[in-house]
């Protein structure tokens, strides 16, 4: 096995025993993301300072070393990182290098991790399949036949690095299923944790009340470890949560025996295709196996939580991309005689966002706009408190942790949804959104494969701030599952 194919919590051990170097796990995965250009998932290799930052691990090593001192991560372009581009995948952002560090990075730094450089992702985190990227798509390592398949989006980059082992694990932003998505489409392990557990500062912003970052890992250990280092209250961050985080890693116990898993009928879509049906149901046999209590639950608004989605996140995308204008950083347009200010803001916002954006942004305004403010953009937030309230009722009943799908499909091919009705594309998204709307913890985990060999995952949904026990049904799932395929290389 190379050194890059190694998952965290490995990779920590044969560092604390002498048997690697960080500069040697480092030179691996940099060696691999020359060698995985076709993929497209690094944008802005940062070499130079990943191999500062492993030699500096490597002086550290011993007694107060970090968790994960060594450890090569891949960073979604989403995060701000100090004097390296950060663009957001959009090209109204280009050239634009932040004169400070986000907090995320700031904390994996100081844990000793290594940035081997900025992952591709869709343009400002607005899609399902990493095809709005200004740097081109992104490509799943994942390949059946002679199709290039979209590795979800919007943290495609993260995913297809994690699954290609060209990064240990990565970072992701999660603001309709933009982790769990992805995850589930390359067979790696992705979970969002409950909105406020982890700083929003100096990650660029799509809809504020929706977005979290978390991890994209080789295994649920990994994800704990990872998040562990990335949780914790921050005052630069007005919605970040001051309560302890526990340690993650030590409440992967494996035991859920008496728990209660919930399995909520509204997800049985109509026309969800059979494999997927069959998958839910081994991950239910799996946890009733290991001890769980397997009960049905209600959550009857979740048919209202695509179009909620739809209409709160646009409008607060319109909303913190007005900032975009070309007046203080970014992509400015060139002017013609007699263009006054309005012009500059018309014509820099028509070249640097992409169609995507533009469509979501006119959305956004106009149901935010006065006269549809209460029939759109108010309805959608009473909707959102049902939602809420239907999982808190849930929860409320002695429900530890809910089980669903966690895509209606396996990976699907690059231009196949491109140029179809963009909610063909929405509604990638079915099962993930409630749990952003409702500002919970939720995880994918690779499960099987289908038919024609791609993986499928399951998504477990979490209580509040319980991350720990939503991680440790994760890791009894993951266990059952036994899932160990990796995509065959052809890259």
């Amino acid at each position: 096995m190379n050194a890059n194919e190694l998952t965290i919590a490995d990779a920590r051990d044969a560092l604390a025993r002498g048997e690697l170097s960080a500069v040697d796990l480092t030179m691996a995965c940099l060696t691999a993301i020359d060698a995985g250009t076709p993929l497209n998932a690094f944008v802005h290799a940062t070499p130079e300072i990943a191999l500062d930052q492993a030699r500096a691990a490597d002086a550290r090593r011993g007694a107060g070393a970090g968790a994960l001192n060594g450890i090569p991560l891949g960073i979604k372009d989403l995060f701000c990182t100090r004097g390296v581009a950060s663009q957001a995948a959009s090209n109204i952002l280009r050239g634009f290098k932040p004169e400070y560090e986000s907090t995320v990075t700031s904390k994996l730094f100081e844990a000793g991790a290594v940035m081997l450089g900025k992952l591709n992702m869709d343009e400002f985190a607005m899609g399902s399949s990493n095809e709005t990227s200004c740097y081109g798509d992104a490509v799943n390592p994942w390949k059946v036949d002679d199709r290039r398949l979209t590795p979800g989006g919007s943290s495609g980059g993260s995913a297809a690095a994690v699954a290609a082992d060209l990064c240990l694990a990565a970072t992701g932003t999660d603001t309709g299923g933009s982790i769990r998505q992805p995850a589930a489409f390359t067979g790696i392990v992705g979970i969002k944790p409950t909105y406020g557990r982890v700083s929003r500062w100096g990650i660029v912003a799509f809809a504020s009340s929706l977005d979290q970052a978390g991890p994209m890992t080789k295994s649920v250990r990994d994800a704990a470890i990872l998040l562990g280092a990335m949780a914790g209250h921050d005052p630069k961050d007005s919605t970040s949560a001051d309560i302890p985080v526990p340690d993650f890693e030590a409440a992967l116990t494996g035991d859920i025996r008496g728990r209660k898993i919930g399995i909520p009928r509204e997800y049985r879509m109509e026309g969800m295709p059979a494999e997927i049906e069959a998958l839910w149901a081994r991950g239910r046999e799996m946890l009733a196996d290991a001890g769980a209590e397997i009960v049905d639950i209600s959550l009857p608004h979740t048919k209202y939580a695509l179009p909620a989605y739809y209409v709160i996140a646009p409008a607060e995308a319109s909303s913190n991309l007005a900032r975009y204008d070309g007046v203080r950083y970014g992509h400015r347009a060139r002017l013609g005689q007699g263009d006054g200010i309005v012009d500059m803001y018309e014509k820099t916002r028509a070249e640097g966002f992409g169609k995507e954006v533009q469509r979501r942004v006119m959305i956004g305004t106009y149901v935010l706009s006065a006269g549809f403010y209460d029939a759109y953009y108010n309805r959608a937030r009473k909707v959102r408190a049902l939602i809420k309230r239907d999982f808190d009722e849930a929860f409320a009943a002695g429900v530890d942790a809910i089980l669903t799908p966690a895509t209606p499909s396996s990976a699907f091919a690059l231009g196949e949804m491109a140029d179809a009705d963009p909610v063909a594309m929405y509604l990638n998204d079915v099962f993930t959104v409630t749990v952003n709307l409702a500002g919970l913890p939720g995880i994918s985990v690779p499960v099987g494969l289908d038919a024609k060999g791609l993986p499928l995952g399951l998504q477990l949904i979490g209580r509040p701030w319980d991350e720990a026990g939503l991680l440790n049904h994760a890791h009894v799932l993951e266990r059952a599952a036994g899932f160990v395929e990796k995509p065959r290389k052809w890259w």
